[in-house]
């Protein structure tokens, strides 16, 4: 029977690529394959709409199995990974209660924030260290103490052999934030010294935080924040080799601190390149063990592309990206409340967050295996992509000082920075999408009511900005400050579609203008249709129409449109949906306002904004 069903395969011949390809380009009628079918990515490089076996062919990355050098396919034989929980409470005995409770829910990695040494046994009573990750953050001036405080009660618990944990000790956070302070290296020498011996009775306690993740929450690309990691980790190896460490005991004490965002598959390779390029630069010191050479991974979703309106997409977003960090074989996952964006997460979101994880786990079995993702011949080709253009990212920061002496000239944040900028200008434009606020919003929502005030660091930190501080601004800011404008106007703006001729293309544009002035958050008035264009402009002021959008085909606009601005005079704002072809026309006729798909919509709300809500 089997050879019957083999044989079955030879009455098909293999199809090559320039068969498959010439059968696409007469499909596509004379259009350009390229700017059809071809998607060019932030990270500088080109994605087919279809991959094969020869693509893949001679790649290292299919040539290891999970658990191996240099653990492209993961530093692990299985896909267990920990699902963490950060704690916020306002007291240490409050942040312990919490803590218990969570792992009664399946939570098994603990993240805590610590103000003083002594709260440490008070976060960590009752809680077994033998079967708990517990991660530690602090202000770094006070990570030794707090690293002396965390070893003294696992050694108290005769936990030293089995606890895994780490002290996050970032003292590039202030800078890299704030634009504060210098980068004093041999202060920075001396302190992460003292960590690695305080910690040195401990195996599994990591007390060097590589916190890129930050980097991508600011608005870096995908290729950025795995270079700068790159660069930011050969940083330390540098620092304290030099200062006589031996390059294991460096390399298993950094702990890296990932974001991962919603580009699906690009999230994946970006952390299977991440373990196979660490390795290889770990390595090149020479380590006693290539254990060491394992990249230790926790894997945050993002805070960039979250939003305040539409809040319970983020829901739908943090969803995908920790279905992207599992696959990638991360060592734990955090998965960012759907609320933080406007205030203190509560009970209910942390609960979801929590479950968002153990879906995947429980009812999707996703840790049941190693890798999945190994041998898809677009997922190689990406991680083989994506690791090119971060090397590149690399190599420029080690041949230009290294990144210490990057972040105290402010060279990374800029980078950063100007990638924010451009994404920022990408949502304007929805050339990025964000759902819910440039595309397809909640017209009638509100949500000032339910914004709260952020809460600062306690521990005296500056806050303050400096010249060579990151952005922080989440790419949806700007949309949600017209949204916010309008709901606290006297009056909410009415945009009224004046549809009009071609049915097809009446509907089309009144569709498209509806999305488009609803990121706005004005009203939005829409009709079936009207015979005359007085009609519908005599309908559209009875209602106290602010603007009233003509909506109709570009062979009727030459017509229809001057009729309809002459009949308004002025008595509302007028605007042509689309791009017609005798718009210089209409411009001629003082017709200056149009919506189409290349416009800058944050930009025209703007306008709009002024004209309608400073009446």
């Amino acid at each position: 029977m089997a050879e019957n069903n083999e044989r079955l395969f030879d009455q098909f011949p293999e199809v090559s690529y320039a068969e498959w390809r010439a059968k696409v380009e007469a499909d596509l009628k004379g259009a350009d394959f390229n700017k059809k079918l071809v998607w060019r990515t932030n990270e500088g490089f080109s994605v087919e709409p279809v991959y094969r076996a020869e693509d893949i062919a001679g790649l290292g990355t299919t040539d290891t199995l999970p658990g191996q050098y240099p653990y492209v396919r993961g530093t692990r034989t299985d896909n267990d990974w920990l699902s963490r929980q950060n704690i916020v409470a306002n007291t240490p005995e409050e942040a312990n209660a919490l803590a218990l409770d969570v792992l009664g829910k399946g939570i098994n990695s603990l993240g805590f924030k610590v103000s003083d040494p002594a709260e440490v046994p008070v976060l960590l009573k009752d809680i077994c260290l033998s079967c708990v990750e517990i991660n530690l953050n602090c202000c770094p001036g006070k990570a030794v103490a707090v690293a002396e405080a965390l070893v003294a009660y696992v050694k108290e618990q005769g936990a030293e052999v089995s606890f895994k944990g780490s002290v996050d000790y970032n003292p590039l956070r202030r800078q890299l934030r704030h634009g504060v302070e210098g980068v004093d290296t041999a202060a920075l020498a001396a302190e992460a010294a003292a960590l690695l011996d305080v910690v040195a009775a401990v195996p599994g306690l990591r007390c060097i935080a590589v916190d890129c993740g930050i980097l991508a929450d600011a608005g870096a690309y995908i290729y950025q924040e795995l270079g700068y990691a790159l660069a930011w980790g050969t940083a330390w190896m540098n620092l304290l080799t030099d200062a006589g460490r031996k390059p294991e005991e460096v390399a298993s004490r950094i702990k890296f601190n990932m974001c991962v965002s919603s580009n699906f598959f690009m999230e994946i390779a970006k952390f299977r390149a991440a373990r196979m390029l660490w390795a290889q630069i770990v390595e090149q010191y020479k380590p006693a063990s290539l254990d060491s050479a394992k990249m230790m991974v926790c894997a945050t979703t993002s805070r960039f592309n979250q939003t305040i309106y539409d809040a319970h997409v983020n829901l739908l977003r943090s969803q995908t990206e920790t279905f992207s960090a599992c696959v990638a074989g991360v060592d734990s996952i955090v998965v960012t409340p759907f609320d933080v964006t406007y205030k203190r997460p509560d009970a209910f979101s942390e609960r979801i967050a929590r479950n968002q994880q153990f879906l995947l786990k429980e009812e999707s079995h996703m840790d049941k295996v190693v890798d999945p993702a190994g041998g898809s011949y677009y997922v190689e080709t990406l991680t083989v992509a994506i690791a090119r253009e971060a090397w590149k990212l690399f190599l420029a920061v080690e041949d230009n000082g290294g990144f210490f002496a990057q972040v105290a000239d402010g060279t990374v944040q800029k980078a950063v920075n100007e990638s924010c900028d451009k994404r920022h200008y990408d949502v304007a434009r929805r050339k990025e999408i964000l759902l819910g606020t440039n595309q397809y919003p909640n017209i009638n929502e509100k949500a000032a009511d339910k914004i709260e005030c952020a809460g600062g660091c306690s521990c005296g930190c500056a806050t303050e900005k400096g010249p060579n501080a990151l952005s922080m601004k989440r790419a949806a800011t700007d949309f949600e400050a017209l949204r916010l404008a309008t709901e606290a106007a006297a009056k909410r703006p009415k945009v009224f579609m004046l549809t009009i001729g071609n049915l097809a293309m009446r509907l089309a544009r009144a569709q498209f203008s509806t999305n488009f002035f609803g990121c706005a958050g004005y009203e939005i008035i829409d009709n079936l249709g009207f015979d005359t264009v007085e009609q519908g402009v005599d309908a559209a002021l009875a209602q106290g129409a602010d603007v009233i959008v003509l909506c109709s085909s570009d062979d009727e606009y030459a017509e229809l449109a001057p009729a309809a601005f002459k009949y308004l005079d002025g008595r509302a704002e007028f605007v042509v949906a689309g791009a017609p072809a005798c718009a210089d026309e209409l411009k001629a006729a003082g017709i200056n306002d149009f919506v189409h798909v290349r416009c800058n919509v944050l930009d025209t709300l703007r306008d709009f904004n002024n004209r309608l809500l400073n009446k």
